[in-house]
């Protein structure tokens, strides 16, 4: 696949996110289907997520092997201190709109080569550009549907 249409679902993939959560009553965002995050929840994640996805991309831009550091998305999630519970949404999506609309702007300054580039994540093992884009494409699209899932939809 091109760079151009990995950047084009990259992009969708964003703005599909940012569709569903824009239709979302302020009522909805603490919905709960009983199984997963609320819609709170996931948007702070997801915001949360895409901050270090922004410093993964760029590390292995400019210093391929290195170590790309994982974390416990669940121990970030119950933090009383980082609210995912409670806080409102709008500074985290302000977050993520700023960290997907830089990355994908990195991504469209690729080269097909460059999709190689690698490090090592801390829990699973070698992580490729190619690899995060696949990765970070489809975060929003999985967390767009928990969303959904989560409001009875």
């Amino acid at each position: 696949m091109s760079i151009a249409a990995l950047a084009a679902n990259y992009e969708k993939a964003t703005n599909d996110f940012f569709r569903i959560v824009e239709s979302l009553e302020e009522s909805d965002l603490d919905k709960s289907d009983g199984e997963g995050w609320t819609p709170r929840q996931v948007v702070h994640h997801l915001a949360d997520s895409e901050a270090q996805s922004y410093a993964r991309l760029r590390r292995l831009v400019a210093e391929p092997g290195s170590d790309i550091q994982g974390y416990d998305e669940g121990k970030w999630a119950e933090s009383p201190t980082l609210g995912y519970r409670d806080l409102p949404i709008e500074i985290s999506l302000n977050v993520l709109r700023a960290v997907r609309a830089s990355s994908l702007m990195i991504l469209r300054r690729l080269t097909p080569e460059q999709l190689q580039n690698s490090g090592n994540h801390t829990e699973s093992g070698p992580f490729s550009i190619e690899k995060w884009v696949a990765s970070y494409t489809n975060h929003p699209v999985d967390h767009a549907q928990q969303i959904l899932k989560a409001i009875g939809k």
